[in-house]
């Protein structure tokens, strides 16, 4: 953690330093490490739960382990909307300067037509390598399931033994790369801290949007560091200890961005460091990653609130508990793609005839928001698992 620390001063200092050349450079040094996480991140997805299954079978011990992670995960997604609506009632931040969205040009971000319907069909896919192309985590997890399932189903055979000891032989050679790649993350955090300081002192943050990000950023920070833990002080679980093991993980996802792309870091965090049984890393990390979707869910319901309002949108306590429900809804079946909840959202709005040029406007400081927002589903997600770990335990 020192290392990573010292890491981070330095990445500060590079971006704070302005120099063109070296910022470019950082910014490669950071694409090359997503790029690497990105890698790793599916086929630990694939091998993580089918293998898992297969120990485990469609038995009762596997549906108690998927019904306390999805119990869970809706029930700290609902609550950092909650925590989202009840500051945006608070804080209640004031309509955006007209000359500031008339300055905005409404080409910036155009209509993004997300059909649930598709979202749904591509969930199925419709051959197995097109979930890996498309790094489509939600149709991987189909085929892991039914594949983990029916090879738990096989008579016990030579070739059922082959194929589990080939996959347990793949999976110990991914964790030996994601060893070697967390070895040298320090590089990636100076690139990654770099690019980050370059991007807002030249201009990422917007005053006029101040309280409508302090709310966003607030409503993580309390769902972070008072709501998470409590859940996992409910279920005797030291939260202290339980940050500290998830660290690494916890501050990959703030650069990366992409709880995907962490997912690696999250598994080897949660084994080794907090004790979580691996059965239940591998198969509870996998499914939270892809559903549980606290700083989405948050964002999703003030930001809607923010531009209806600006829209001059009637805005009741009734549409506050509906659009809550939508929020939690939406982020829980949200595809896995970077700005995901940021073009959700925009599609929510633009269904409803909203005019969008004001997401334009929030879109320089979605940079920060993101960053915040992954972190805290990864943490999420760490307490999930760790909760879930406990239940089956007792």
């Amino acid at each position: 953690m020192i290392l990573w620390l010292v890491a981070l001063a330095v990445g500060v200092g590079i971006g704070l330093a302005g120099i063109a050349p070296l910022d470019k450079a950082m910014g490669v040094i950071a694409m090359i490490f997503t790029r690497l996480f990105r890698l790793l991140a599916v086929p630990t997805i694939v091998l993580a739960v089918v293998t898992t299954l297969a120990s485990l079978g469609g038995g009762r011990e596997m549906g108690r382990m998927f019904k306390t992670a999805v119990t869970y995960t809706l029930l700290t997604t609902t609550a950092a909307a909650a925590v989202g609506l009840i500051l945006y009632i608070l804080i209640a931040p004031g309509n955006v300067p007209p000359e500031l969205i008339n300055a905005q040009n409404s080409s910036t971000v155009a209509p993004v037509e997300l059909s649930y319907t598709d979202h749904l069909l591509s969930v199925v896919p419709d051959n197995v390598v097109k979930p890996f192309l498309e790094g489509n985590v939600l149709g991987l997890l189909v085929l892991c399931f039914a594949a983990g399932i029916a090879l738990s189903k096989m008579p016990d055979s030579d070739a059922k033994r082959t194929v589990i000891n080939g996959l347990n032989g793949l999976q110990e050679l991914m964790f030996i790369l994601i060893k070697w790649l967390i070895a040298i993350l320090p590089v990636g955090i100076v690139a990654f801290a770099a690019q980050l300081v370059s991007e807002v002192s030249g201009g990422m943050m917007l005053d006029s949007l101040g309280k409508y990000v302090l709310v966003v950023i607030a409503g993580n920070c309390i769902q972070f560091f008072i709501i998470l833990p409590c859940f996992l002080l409910f279920k005797g679980l030291n939260p202290i200890t339980t940050l500290k093991g998830m660290s690494q993980a916890v501050l990959m996802a703030l650069f990366t961005k992409s709880s995907a792309a962490t997912l690696p870091v999250t598994m080897d965090n949660a084994e080794k460091r907090i004790g979580v049984s691996p059965k239940v890393a591998r198969f509870v990390l996998p499914i939270c990653t892809t559903i549980n979707m606290n700083g989405c869910a948050a964002f999703i319901l003030v930001t809607s609130l923010f531009v209806m309002q600006n829209n001059g949108m009637p805005i009741t306590a009734v549409t506050m508990i509906v659009w809550l429900l939508i929020s939690v809804l939406s982020a829980v079946g949200n595809a896995g793609v970077p700005m995901g909840c940021y073009f959700l959202t925009l599609s929510l709005m633009s269904g409803m005839g909203a005019n969008i040029v004001l997401m334009g406007v929030i879109l320089p400081v979605y940079t920060v928001i993101d960053m915040i927002e992954t972190a805290e589903n990864v943490w999420s997600d760490s307490c999930v698992c760790a909760i879930t770990d406990k239940v089956l335990k007792k």
